[in-house]
């Protein structure tokens, strides 16, 4: 352990410059994390999760009767209390059982009044021990769901490959990714097939971040990455990385297989810091603030009131003492608006309530008076709005020859997809097809030109059973129209067609064919543009 610290520092090291895993050449990575092509031993993980700790997130634990104290934690509250315990600490001769009296039912109102609160914001129609069950158990069952659904990875450790919970990752882990998975931890990249990361935020949607490397990770000069990572970073435009480069905790991987090696895990990653900041910040909404001020004007008037008659009373009138407290309560317990804060929450349940009947879910009572002050809605739909899935409208397939069909427009641009490794666009089009396998039957594949950022079009060139040559192609409807012959005679229809689908929030997908020898190569014909529309 004391030759682990010796490398390895202690996780904040991490992002100082005398140990920077991020930028470092790879080789000296495996350096100081004390590492080889074996993996970990598990003694050797285990230490290294006593000193860095799990890979996930600290979740705060809630004390529910911790949480209905907080309801009593305001400054109407506390005159309210203030006055409880006045009316029972002076209590003083044959009227103490009157101050009891006081006592229980300003504690009562007290009590009832926070009750009342709480069940508005949460349901309006349910008793308290009811909705205490029914959270409870909707804590439990959610907590349940979750261990159920703790990401997996494939992890080499005592030179075999494991499935591990990424929870037990650590810096210097070797970890195996292939399509579909989510990268569990900070990683810098090593050996595999060419690999597509999308590392958008689950709520965001932004283009692929393809990822290449290969198969030595120490000889390949090459190797390149094309990255977008707007949602983590802010670049809006992909950026080309080289071997060795770093892929975050949260990204999932779209294509191929690649293996990795772990240098940040928890809260020490890009996503755990960034979460940490969030964390860290609370934002107090206009409506508390409303009920902060409020309060401390009653408390005010309340001080001044009370002092003006205590004057009055006491020093000019000179009155008697259990006179003058009786007074003094009636002043406490009168100028306090106690039932406001349920009033208000009423007004938000109410509005939740007509929020729910348009199909919106709201979470937070607050947030209903920051939506009510917001002035600009920018979101993105994509998965938010929408269901972040893609599918094809037939009835706006816009033809452009006459020798083509709908159904013909459809085929070619399955054909133009790949039916392995499929991402959503090939998918929707290959799903239009009453048999996917047609997209690929009876014809011969001669070469696949796949997508890449900069042509932005994929195009398949095959030969059919009669030996005839063809290709076709689909892509960004612009791309597409540069390479039609009729370009200048249909130009002005297209640019049409585009616009009108994208003041409806709609994009459009270009489609060309084209027929040649097999030794010539001749201008490819214009045959339709496929719109593509998101399933609401």
């Amino acid at each position: 352990m004391d030759e682990l610290d010796k490398l390895l520092l202690d996780p904040g090291n991490f992002i100082h410059d005398s140990i920077d895993l991020q930028h470092m050449p790879l080789e000296d990575v495996f350096e100081q994390l004390r590492i080889s092509g074996a993996g970990l031993s598990s003694a050797d993980a285990e230490a290294r999760l006593q000193l860095f700790g799990l890979n996930k997130l600290k979740e705060k634990s809630e004390n529910k009767f911790l949480k209905y104290l907080s309801f009593m934690w305001n400054p109407l509250s506390w005159v309210m209390e203030a006055a409880a315990v006045m009316a029972i600490v002076l209590a003083d001769g044959g009227v103490s059982c009157l101050r009891s009296f006081h006592f229980s039912l300003i504690s009562y109102c007290l009590f009832l009044t926070q009750v009342e609160d709480h069940l508005v914001i949460v349901s309006s129609r349910k008793t308290m021990p009811e909705m205490i069950l029914e959270e409870n158990n909707a804590g439990n069952a959610a907590a349940a769901l979750m261990a159920r659904l703790a990401p997996k990875c494939k992890v080499l450790r005592d030179a075999q490959w494991q499935d591990k919970d990424a929870a037990v990752l650590v810096p210097g882990d070797i970890i195996s990714i292939k399509l579909g998975d989510i990268i569990p931890a900070d990683a810098r990249l090593l050996e595999g097939d060419p690999l597509k990361v999308d590392q958008a935020d689950p709520s965001i949607t932004s283009p692929l971040l393809s990822l290449s490397c290969s198969l030595d990770p120490w000889k390949c000069e090459d190797c390149f990455v094309v990255v977008m990572q707007s949602a983590l970073t802010g670049e809006s435009f992909s950026v080309t990385k080289m071997r060795g480069d770093l892929v975050f905790s949260g990204s999932i991987c779209k294509q191929g297989e690649i293996e990795a090696v772990v240098i940040a895990t928890g809260i020490h990653s890009f996503f755990g810091k960034a979460a940490l900041l969030v964390d860290s910040i609370e934002v107090v909404g206009h409506f508390q603030k409303v009920l902060t001020s409020i309060g401390n004007f009653c408390i005010c008037s309340i001080a001044v009131g009370i002092i003006i008659e205590i004057v009055v009373m006491f020093l000019i009138q000179h009155r008697s003492y259990r006179n003058g407290i009786n007074n003094l309560l009636v002043l406490l317990i009168g100028g306090i608006p106690i039932a406001m804060p349920t009033v208000l929450s009423v007004t938000l349940a109410i509005g939740s309530h007509r929020l729910s009947q348009q199909g919106a879910i709201t979470k937070r009572m607050t947030a209903i008076e920051e939506l009510a002050g917001m002035d600009v809605l920018c979101s993105d739909k994509t998965g938010t709005l929408t269901l972040n899935r893609l599918t094809v409208d037939r009835n706006l397939i816009e033809v452009f020859s006459e020798d083509m069909n709908k159904d013909t427009v459809i085929l070619l641009a399955a054909r133009a997809a790949r039916l392995e490794n499929q991402d959503a666009i090939d998918t929707a089009i290959v799903n239009m097809l009453a048999d996917p396998k047609e997209a690929r039957s009876n014809i011969t594949e001669m070469h696949f030109f796949p997508f890449n950022p900069v042509d932005k079009r994929t195009a398949i060139t095959y030969m059919d059973l009669d030996g005839n040559w063809y290709r076709a192609s689909k892509g960004a409807p612009e791309q597409i129209l540069n390479l039609c012959h009729n370009k200048e005679k249909i130009v002005g229809k297209v640019h049409a067609i585009i616009d009108k689908f994208a003041e409806r929030g709609l994009c459009s997908l270009g489609v060309a064919f084209q027929a040649f020898p097999e030794k010539t190569r001749g201008p490819r014909r214009s045959m339709g543009l496929l719109r593509l529309i998101a399933i609401v």
